[in-house]
Order: structure tokens, then C-alpha cells, then sequence
């Protein structure tokens, strides 16, 4: 195996660089989107920058309360980042956000910890860092998708859903097709990576090794094992954010509460008013 080549500040800027293309094909084609991909990249610097910081620390302390902290940031940061991408929203929308994120993601994290990968100790920054953020990212999308379309969904569908209501059905008769489509459209991105892993794309686990000089053997096996915990943890937490907020938009009385279903862009905008 080649060893690992380290990348210089020179470099990375070059590669930072890159990013003038984008820039100029939105300007070609009158796209408007030069200031938000400088503003993005300039985010990006700052952001991985800092993490890497923080990650230096954490590492050099190796306190199991620390990672405990840093993990529950990263668990809420994504519970919330997951609402702000949904259109529609509710009472208690936040609430089940975080806790769909944060059951199924620890939840997989942790039997990847105490089982598969059987780390000592358990809260070892190197490893229990790495898997939660990759499957906290993958669990985002899921229950993000989730979330906005069963919010479209009962919306698109109210006068069928309150018609079935009507003739006796009762709520989860009502909102079945709807809970159905919001699992399926939640859960459907990371069918896709699956189907095609290994033949169209190389994940970034299995390429960060292979660049740091790991055999492609062991890479092969990491990156299974992270996908399937990836699949998991978005099956589980998509599957839970709409149950929960199935539930919130349904009284005992199987009265659709199509009241509570607003859309952000109105609300933003009357924020700002």
C-alpha cells in the first residue's frame, strides 16, 4: 500500500478553487446562486476548521462525558436542521424531530459501539464520533423527507382524509396512504446508495481509508457494516418522526386537525413582517 500523502494549505486551496466553476456556470446561465455558493464554501471552511479543533481536544482529553456532550450536540444540531427543511409544520414538530434523531440514532450507534465493532473502551472518540455523524447525516434526509411529505400528503389529501373520517374510518384508516408515502419517500435515498454502492459510487468511509493506506479488504468490510447501520438508523427514525406526528395531527376523537399544518414559507414571511 502506497503510504498516506499529506495535503498541504496550497493544495486545499486549489481544490477550494475549484469551486469558481460552479460560479461561473451561475452566471452563464443567470442561475443567482454566486453569493450563496461563496457563502457556502466560506461555511464550510470555517465549519470543518472548527470541528477539527474541537475533535483535536476531545481526542487529546478522552473523557467519556465529553463525547457524551459533543455527541448530543451533533443529535440535537440534526433534530433541528431536519424541521427547517420541511415546508409544513405543527406543534410539537421540533419535539418529535429530536427524539425520532436522537432514539434511532444512538440506538444503531450503540450497537455498533458495544456489539459489532466492540470498541474499548465504548466511548472512544475515534470511533464513536464517526459512526453517530454518519448515520445522524443519512437520518437528517430521512426523516427531513419524511416529515414534508406527510405534511403535503394529509394536505393534497384532506378532503379524502376527512371523507373517511366522515363514513367512520377511523384516523390511521384516514392517514394510512399518506403515513405510507412519507416512510417510503423518507427511506428511498438510501435504498438508492445501496443499489448502486461499490459499482457508481465509492462512499466516503471506504475512500477516506483507502487514501489513508488501509487494505481494500477492510475498507470493504467497514463500509458494509456502515451501511447497513446507515439503513437502519433511517428506516427507524423516518419511521418514527411520522408516527409521532401522525399522531399529533389526529385527536382521540379521530378528527383530522388540519388546523395545527402550516406552511413555513408563510410563517417565515410573517415572521419578518
Amino acid at each position: 500500500m502506497e503510504p498516506y500523502i499529506e495535503l498541504s494549505y496550497l493544495k486545499v486551496a486549489i481544490a477550494a478553487s475549484l469551486l469558481l466553476l460552479n460560479g461561473a456556470i451561475s452566471i452563464f446561465l443567470r442561475l443567482g446562486l454566486e453569493r450563496r455558493l461563496m457563502i457556502a464554501g466560506i461555511r464550510t471552511v470555517i465549519q470543518l476548521l472548527l470541528v477539527g479543533l474541537v475533535l483535536e481536544w476531545v481526542f487529546a482529553v478522552d473523557r467519556w462525558f465529553l463525547v457524551v456532550a459533543l455527541l448530543s450536540l451533533m443529535s440535537l444540531v440534526a433534530g433541528v436542521v431536519a424541521v427547517r427543511r420541511s415546508e409544513r409544520r405543527f406543534p410539537g414538530i421540533w419535539f418529535n424531530s429530536i427524539v425520532s434523531m436522537w432514539v434511532s440514532s444512538w440506538l444503531i450507534t450503540g450497537v455498533a459501539l458495544f456489539v459489532i465493532v466492540d470498541v474499548e473502551p465504548w466511548y472512544s472518540p475515534q470511533y464513536a464520533i464517526p459512526l453517530l455523524g454518519m448515520i445522524l447525516g443519512n437520518t437528517l434526509n430521512g426523516i427531513s423527507l419524511g416529515l414534508d411529505r406527510l405534511g403535503e400528503e394529509l394536505v393534497s389529501r384532506r378532503s379524502e382524509v376527512e371523507e373517511l373520517l366522515a363514513l367512520g374510518a377511523r384516523s390511521w384508516e384516514a392517514a394510512r396512504r399518506a403515513v405510507r408515502q412519507a416512510v417510503r419517500v423518507g427511506m428511498t435515498p438510501i435504498v438508492n446508495s445501496m443499489m448502486v454502492v461499490g459499482i457508481v459510487s465509492l462512499p466516503g468511509m471506504m475512500t477516506g481509508q483507502l487514501l489513508a493506506g488501509v487494505d481494500p479488504a477492510e475498507a470493504v468490510k467497514y463500509q458494509v457494516v456502515i451501511m447497513f447501520l446507515i439503513a437502519s438508523g433511517t428506516g427507524l427514525g423516518t419511521v418514527a418522526v411520522v408516527l409521532l406526528s401522525y399522531r399529533r395531527l389526529f385527536n382521540s376523537d379521530h378528527q383530522f386537525l388540519y388546523r395545527l399544518l402550516s406552511d413555513s414559507r408563510s410563517v417565515d414571511s410573517g415572521a419578518r413582517q
